[in-house]
C-alpha cells in the first residue's frame, strides 16, 4: 500500500478517534460545519426510529442517511457495517436480522471499537461483533456475508476501488450492498468542489454517480444503482448506493473475467469448438482478439469457489458500430465440458442479463446450432425466444448448417 494511502488512514483514525472520545464524555459530535449536519440529515437526523438505542450510540451517529432502511435485511442473515462507528447501525441491524442471524461492526480506530462494544453491552445486544481493521482489508473470510451496509464511510478511504472490491470478495453469490455515502456533481470546479467536501467532512474526496457505477462493476457488481436522497452543499449529495453480486450454484463464484484467466478461458472455448456443434468457428482466437472483440463491462466467468479453476465463461460483442444498436449485443457461453449440469451456464447467462440491463442494453442474441438442444433449452430457461432459423446459412466441417436466430428483449430498460 502507498505511504499516501497509509498516512490517510493514519489521519483519519486520529480523527475519529478523538471524535469517539467526545462522545464517551457525553458530547454530541459533529464530524461537519453545523449547519450541513443540520440541513444535510446528517447523524441520527437520518433515522426514522432510534427508540431503544443507547444515547453513546446516537452521540457519536455521523452518517448520511439511514443504509439499514434499504438493506432489505431478514431474519437469520449475516450483516457487515463497514466503517461502524459507535455503532448505531450495527445495532439497527441486529435487531432485523435477529438471534438467528449476526451483525458485524469493522472500524479502524480503537477507540469507535471501545466505544461501540459499550454501546452493544448496555443494549443487551448479543449478536453482534465488532472487529479492528480497515475496510480496504476486510478481515473476514470470502463468500461469508449476506449484506453489507456503509455509512458516510467509503468516501474517507483513500483506495476505493479496493473497498469495493473486497466487498465484493466477502459477500456471498447473490449478496447485497446498501450503503449511504456522499457523491459529487459531474463538472465540478475542483476548488469549490474540495471546498464543498471540508465542509461535510468527506475529507478523503467524493466520487460522482459514474465513477461510482464504474468501480462497482469492475469489482464485479452486476447489478447496481445510486439514488440521491438530500443535498447537502455545493453539488455534493447524500445517496443510497444499492449493488448486488450475482447468484451461483453451490461451490461456484461468477466474477469479471481478467487477463490472467486468458488460458482457461480459450481452453473452455476450444474444448467447445471441438465438440462439433458450439459455432462455424474451429479454432479459438488469440486472446488479443477475444479481448479486442469482447465488452468489457460484460464478460464473466465461473470459478470453482475452492480451487479458483475457470469452469466457465460468457461475453458479448457489440453488433453494429453505428449509435441505433448500441443497446444490441450478441453473446457466447461456454462451460467447461466436465462441470455441465451444475447450473453454471444459466448463472453466467442471468449475470450477463444483469450487467447489461443495468448498463441500458435492451437486446442480447446469439445464433445456436439446431442440434445443440442444450443450448436451446438453456436460453430458454433464461427468457430467450426463437426469432427463426436461417438455413443452410454457411458451411462447417464439409457440411451445411441451419442456425436459430435468439434474443432475449428486456423488460426493464430500452422501452
Amino acid at each position: 500500500m502507498s505511504e499516501n494511502v497509509e498516512a490517510v488512514r493514519a489521519g483519519v483514525v486520529t480523527r475519529y478517534g478523538e471524535l469517539a472520545k467526545a462522545a464517551q464524555a457525553g458530547k454530541q459530535v459533529i464530524d461537519c460545519e453545523p449547519q450541513e449536519f443540520t440541513d444535510g440529515c446528517f447523524g441520527a437526523s437520518g433515522y426514522d426510529d432510534t427508540t431503544g438505542l443507547p444515547d453513546g450510540a446516537l452521540r457519536a451517529s455521523l452518517g448520511c442517511g439511514n443504509p439499514v432502511a434499504v438493506a432489505d435485511l431478514q431474519p437469520g442473515e449475516t450483516v457487515l457495517d463497514l466503517g461502524s462507528g459507535g455503532g448505531i447501525d450495527v445495532l439497527l441491524s441486529a435487531r432485523r436480522v435477529g438471534p438467528t442471524g449476526k451483525a458485524y461492526g469493522l472500524d479502524a480506530t480503537p477507540e469507535m471499537i471501545e466505544l461501540a462494544r459499550a454501546n452493544a453491552t448496555e443494549a443487551g445486544a448479543t449478536n453482534v461483533e465488532f472487529l479492528h481493521g480497515h475496510i480496504e482489508d476486510i478481515p473476514l473470510p470470502d463468500a461469508s456475508v449476506d449484506v453489507i451496509i456503509s455509512n458516510c464511510v467509503i468516501n474517507l478511504s483513500a483506495d476505493k476501488p479496493r473497498v469495493l472490491a473486497e466487498a465484493f470478495r466477502v459477500l456471498k453469490p447473490g449478496g447485497r450492498l446498501g450503503v449511504s455515502d456522499v457523491i459529487a456533481d459531474d463538472g465540478l470546479d475542483p476548488a469549490q468542489r474540495a471546498e464543498a467536501e471540508h465542509l461535510v467532512g468527506c475529507s478523503v474526496g467524493t466520487l460522482t454517480e459514474p465513477e461510482y457505477r464504474a468501480l462497482l462493476a469492475k469489482a464485479g457488481f452486476t447489478t447496481y444503482t445510486i439514488t440521491r436522497t438530500h443535498a447537502a452543499t455545493g453539488g455534493l449529495h447524500s445517496a443510497i448506493v444499492q449493488a448486488a453480486k450475482p447468484d451461483a450454484p453451490p461451490g461456484i463464484l461468477i466474477r469479471p473475467m481478467r487477463e490472467t484467466d486468458a488460458a482457461q478461458v480459450l481452453a473452455i472455448y476450444q474444448a467447445g469448438l471441438d465438440g462439433g456443434n458450439a459455432s462455424f468457428e474451429t479454432t479459438a482466437p488469440a486472446w488479443q482478439a477475444f479481448d479486442a472483440a469482447k465488452l468489457p463491462l460484460h464478460r464473466h466467468v465461473a470459478v470453482d469457489a475452492v480451487s479458483g479453476q475457470v469452469v466457465g465463461w460468457i461475453a458479448v460483442s457489440a453488433v453494429s458500430s453505428r449509435c441505433v444498436y448500441a443497446g444490441v449485443v450478441e453473446h457466447s457461453v461456454y462451460v467447461h465440458p466436465g462441470h455441465g449440469g451444475r447450473g453454471i451456464g444459466l448463472a453466467l447467462l442471468n449475470a450477463l442479463i444483469q450487467s447489461t440491463e443495468t448498463e441500458g442494453i435492451w437486446t442480447i442474441q446469439s445464433g445456436v446450432f439446431p442440434e445443440n438442444t442444450a443450448s436451446l433449452r438453456l436460453h430458454e430457461k433464461a427468457g430467450f425466444r426463437v426469432v427463426g432459423t436461417r438455413h443452410h446459412v454457411g458451411r462447417h466441417h464439409d457440411r451445411w448448417r441451419d442456425v436459430v436466430l435468439l434474443e432475449r428483449r428486456s423488460t426493464v430498460t430500452g422501452l
